[in-house]
């Protein structure tokens, strides 16, 4: 987008790309669909962005959501609004928001060279151009738009912390954010491919403080917990090297207590004759069965009409919040979002430039800026991007 933007005001721009083909982690995002944006307020793109996002006001001032979605609509690809207000083609494909770009590449001449930099050249203290394996490429301005460490296979693997670590910059150094989690013990495990919808989530640090609170999906898996939901809360859970993190799912949230005892007190009656269990078929999923009748502490083989009002007390408090402690987050290599990167009070936020190094440029994920899911990434993205562009046109 960068190079796309920056011909428009003349600029004579080369792309190189480590890739065989540009665009090929922006085709990923959203499973396929790339959530473009969130079609919100500046203020709520800052709101949703925990780590800096004051250091992007600048930036999401010059282009907001807005003139994203007018942007990507003047290159031809119409946009839709979804739930939480995320914004994707209407088309439900990634692919053409990247094709849309590299036309736009196309239409202002911008060369892309296949390769990977190696090395970023100075001529007194300013940005001269990179050196790969094999050729130099000099040049006004450089910017650095490789993306964090999520998903190395399309290219993101560090490059741009190193190449700007080279040049004196310091670099916060990055873990997983928008990823998947670990959990303690063999419940999850039994619990493997079993997937909850519209059930409600609370998390709590060891303090018993309230960290994050959700209403969606997830997916229980062989190491843990994922799913939307659980994304979204991990981008909350950051400081597993300070204290730990139980997650209480509510598996009827659109019951109170007593509406839920009275619920229970049907079913009961309805399976009577049964054991306890075998008499929770219509409470929940026959994975997760095992899971209940375990923690409720109540001997499986008990007749429901045995079960005592304290025992149907503590299964109505696991239904209301069934805990799962967490043991940390998956590998960055699963995150779908890096935190960490080059520190912005390096980076002057009017223009995307260097403190340090003059001509030097920086954009995207690459920057120690990351937001919650939803959209406000790519966002960032875009915004950075636009930023970094207008300064290099200038």
């Amino acid at each position: 987008m960068a190079a796309g933007l920056a011909t428009g005001d003349g600029a004579s721009v080369t792309v190189l790309e480590r890739n065989d083909r540009t665009g090929w982690k922006l085709s990923l995002t959203g499973k396929g669909r790339c959530n473009v944006t969130n079609n919100a307020s500046v203020r709520e793109v800052i709101a949703n962005t925990p780590r800096n996002g004051k250091f992007l006001y600048s930036a999401l001032t010059a282009f907001p959501p807005q003139k994203t979605m007018e942007f990507f609509e003047s290159l031809g690809v119409p946009l839709k609004t979804e739930r939480g207000n995320r914004v994707f083609p209407v088309s439900d494909r990634a692919g053409d928001i990247v094709e849309a770009l590299r036309a736009l590449c196309r239409r202002g001449n911008v060369r892309v060279v296949r390769g990977r930099a190696r090395e970023i050249l100075t001529d007194n203290g300013r940005a001269a151009g990179v050196k790969t394996a094999s050729d130099t490429y000099f040049a006004e301005n450089v910017l650095i738009a490789t993306g964090g460490l999520s998903y190395p296979v399309t290219g993101s693997d560090g490059d741009g912390y190193k190449l700007a670590a080279k040049l004196g910059h310091t670099v916060i150094p990055p873990h997983p954010s928008l990823v998947p989690l670990e959990a303690e013990g063999e419940d999850c495990r039994r619990m493997q491919g079993f997937s909850l919808k519209n059930v409600g989530l609370r998390v709590v640090d060891k303090s018993g403080k309230k960290v994050y609170e959700d209403f969606g999906e997830m997916l229980f898996t062989h190491f843990g917990v994922s799913g939307p939901m659980i994304l979204s809360a991990s981008a909350h859970m950051r400081d597993f090297d300070k204290t730990s993190y139980t997650l209480y799912i509510d598996l009827k949230p659109a019951l109170d207590e007593e509406t839920l005892d009275r619920r229970l007190l049907r079913d009961f009656e309805k399976y009577s004759n049964r054991e306890f269990q075998n008499a929770l078929s219509d409470l929940a999923g026959r994975s997760m069965i095992p899971v209940l009748v375990e923690r409720s502490g109540i001997p499986p083989e008990t007749k429901v009409n045995s079960v005592t009002r304290e025992q149907r007390r503590a299964l109505l408090e696991l239904l209301k919040a069934f805990p799962v402690k967490i043991s940390g987050p998956r590998p960055i290599e699963e995150a779908i979002v890096t935190s960490g990167g080059v520190d912005t009070r390096e980076v002057d936020p009017r223009s995307m430039m260097s403190k340090l190094v003059p001509g030097l440029y920086f954009a995207g994920e690459v920057l120690d800026v990351d937001a919650y899911t939803g959209g406000f990434n790519l966002q960032i993205a875009w915004s950075t991007a636009y930023m970094a562009a207008k300064s290099i046109g200038r």
